[in-house]
């Protein structure tokens, strides 16, 4: 593992455990954090850049929102970006191909999901058995949101392939634009 990685891993749990603020570093070192969307989880880290913590840690900090672990994955393979906030899919998927050079996820930074099911209709005393026959815009297949989706409804004793149709052709973070102009009675969105 790469130094930055480790050093990075070290500011940010510092940070978010409450270090005492000092004097910026002259020297900084840049690096790139490609986070998969901009969300409410990632609130420490945001404040942490607003004031200046990452730059007193000696870390000058460009932060770029990917829209997708997809993305994300592909701004670290390509060296665009240094690190990524992302689920492990991308990971798993680029891992199973056997590069030389692979991504290693090392951290958990949110103990939930931040994934929320939104219905087209006022449901009153909803449960999960009101999704069996509806048709629900779930996020890309092999995806996070998908996946945990597919998690709650095997959970709930739901089958995701023949209990209710689930759309998984629609791209990370343009699930809330397409509910509006479709027939969908839900769709998985993203905090």
């Amino acid at each position: 593992m790469k130094k930055w990685i480790c050093l990075f891993l070290v500011v940010v749990l510092g940070l978010m455990s409450g270090c005492s603020k000092q004097e910026p570093a002259a020297d900084l070192t840049p690096v790139t954090l490609n986070e998969v969307a901009h969300s409410i989880f990632y609130a420490p880290q945001y404040v942490a850049i607003e004031n200046g913590y990452f730059a007193e840690e000696g870390i000058d900090l460009t932060l770029v929102t990917g829209f997708g672990a997809d993305k994300v994955a592909t701004a670290l393979v390509s060296g665009e970006a240094d690190i990524g906030f992302m689920g492990s899919e991308s990971s798993i998927y680029i891992y199973n191909q056997n590069p030389e050079d692979y991504i290693v996820n090392f951290a958990q930074l949110t103990q939930r999901a931040g994934n929320f099911l939104v219905a087209r209709e006022p449901i009153e005393n909803f449960t999960w058995e009101d999704l069996k026959g509806s048709y629900v815009l779930g996020g890309r297949k092999g995806g996070m949101p998908q996946m945990v989706f597919e998690f709650i409804l095997k959970k709930n004793n739901i089958d995701p392939a023949t209990d209710l149709s689930i759309d998984q052709s629609i791209d990370f973070g343009s699930t809330a634009a397409a509910f509006t102009g479709n027939d969908a009675e839900y769709t998985v969105e993203f905090i």
